[in-house]
């Protein structure tokens, strides 16, 4: 259900900024699509689990409201997530 924490280095290391960073937005936006993208199999064998999809609707909620301040503060690097998270369908 949630991430390991080499699946997470590999994330944090692919959409870093810079050489120390590990909580920009970008690398946020990115850990919380793989935690999102990793409950999808979870919820199709569990249907009834609606504790855990509370918790779903708030990490999508969370990378929502950080979507929203990348696409103010920068819209070509927001673009440029979206595209390479495959957010957009």
């Amino acid at each position: 259900m949630s991430i390991t924490k080499e699946r997470k280095k590999e994330v944090v290391k692919t959409f870093k900024t810079h050489e120390k960073d590990s909580g920009s937005a970008f690398v946020q936006v990115a850990v919380l699509t793989e935690r999102i993208n990793n409950l999808g199999p979870h919820f199709k064998s569990h249907s009834k689990d609606h504790h855990s999809r509370r918790g779903l609707l708030k990490l999508v909620s969370q990378r929502r409201k950080l979507l929203d301040y990348l696409k103010r503060e920068d819209q070509n690097a927001y673009f440029k997530l979206i595209e390479q998270l495959d957010l957009r369908k």
